[in-house]
């Protein structure tokens, strides 16, 4: 026979605390909602509108116009921005893996000679920033200038990101390793055929972590990337967002519904649609990397 599901009698000052903590959610629901519906609706705006922004939030869809999507989505310098993000994003996260995952498994190996020295080593630039102006010498002396490499290279290391990974790594169970080592099995091998096949969770978000990290970057790519052909799309974004009439951007005339303001909404919303695609793939393994790696070892 099947038990009946167990309720739980809250007290009054219980109900009060929930209570509150509902309504604080729903307040930050509506902060973050809002501001991202008025930017949809705004890329969606017919140029002839008449309105307010109040009701052109609730502009019924039937109404809606395409036209900014098709401006942006023809032309070159948009189209070349958007794949220069994607290069940066892919090769960025490829790269950092590459250099994070074996550093981590390496401090995870606690009878590593040096373990010690090569925790503090790791910390040093954590806790104290090289600065703008020796970084800037050191892209410029390897030659990295107007490369899209220079977006991603030099930060391909995040200490923050080895750390948790680190600690992922150290949760797994050490008879696993030992047995292998036992068999033959070089460090190597332990780490492609054992650590990571059960670290796809901690990889998944450390991915991610990279991810919007390469895709969001501003500043590396204004002081490394000069050529225009070179920027990505936060570059392009400040400039549609800061010209005025954008018409070296967009040729707004082409498309006479589209207006400045739903070209600068649609694209704010096209730069965000990567990561909102992604973060629901990533999800189930993302609160679950993040709390075991934060709290393993």
């Amino acid at each position: 026979m099947a038990q009946g599901t167990m309720k739980i009698r809250l007290s009054p000052s219980d109900r009060i605390f929930y209570g509150i903590i509902d309504v604080l959610l729903v307040f930050i629901l509506i902060i973050v909602a809002v501001p991202l519906w008025s930017t949809i609706t705004l890329s969606f705006r017919p140029n002839h509108f008449i309105g307010s922004n109040l009701e052109g939030m609730f502009l019924a869809p039937w109404k809606w116009s395409t036209a900014a999507y098709r401006a942006l989505l023809g032309n070159r310098g948009f189209l070349m921005a958007f794949s220069n993000s994607l290069k940066i994003l892919v090769f960025g996260v490829i790269t950092a893996l590459f250099f994070t995952v074996p550093m981590a498994y390496a401090l995870s190996i606690r009878g590593l000679p040096g373990h010690k020295f090569f925790h503090i080593f790791v910390l040093i630039p954590y806790l104290f920033n090289v600065g703008l102006i020796p970084a800037y010498l050191v892209v410029t002396t390897v030659g990295l200038t107007n490369r899209l490499a220079a977006v991603f290279l030099p930060v391909a290391i995040s200490t923050y990101n080895l750390l948790i990974m680190r600690q992922f790594f150290e949760g797994i169970p050490e008879e696993l390793k030992e047995s292998a080592r036992i068999d033959g099995a070089s460090e190597l091998t332990i780490l492609l055929r054992i650590v990571l096949p059960l670290s796809k969770p901690i990889l998944l978000t450390i991915g991610l972590y990279y991810g919007v990290a390469f895709w969001n970057d501003f500043l590396h790519a204004l002081i490394y990337l000069n050529k225009a052909s070179l920027h990505p799309l936060p570059i392009l974004l400040r400039n549609i967002l800061l010209a005025s009439g954008m018409n070296e951007f967009v040729e707004v005339n082409a498309f006479g519904e589209a207006s400045v303001q739903s070209i600068k909404a649609a694209s704010v919303f096209m730069a965000a649609i990567p990561m909102v695609i992604a973060y629901p793939f990533i999800q189930k393994f993302f609160t679950k990397g993040t709390l075991l790696g934060s709290i393993k070892g």
